[in-house]
């Protein structure tokens, strides 16, 4: 299949993506990944083993077409934790550090 990938043409098959990243070892993936056999790849290392470009030549969306186009599983970015919904940013801050279980000991309190 012909693909465009960093404005050059490349004429990539399925079974000469399998032969190009077989030996290849998967870099820890933080973004968008491809499954290729049974290892999931981070897009930008695989656009760089079957072009030879470097990363920042081409977009990871170049490569998730081709690859979707191939018949490769392509995972996008993983969602998002959602936010924590306070009104108050004292109440934001103290959900982040935890709630007090009960009076500091050193504090005194006031019994007449």
């Amino acid at each position: 299949m012909r693909c465009v990938i960093a404005r050059f043409p490349f004429d990539l098959t399925k079974s000469g993506v399998l032969d190009s990243m077989k030996g290849v070892k998967p870099e820890e993936i933080t973004g968008e990944s491809v499954l290729i056999g049974r290892r999931a790849y981070p897009v930008k290392q695989v656009g760089q083993v079957i072009t030879r470009q470097d990363r920042r030549d081409f977009t990871a969306g170049e490569v998730l077409r081709a690859m979707t186009k191939l018949g490769f599983t392509c995972r996008g970015l993983p969602p998002a934790p959602a936010p924590l919904h306070t009104s108050d940013p004292l109440q934001h801050a103290s959900a982040l550090l935890g709630a007090p279980t009960g009076p500091a000991p050193h504090v005194r309190t006031n019994v007449s």
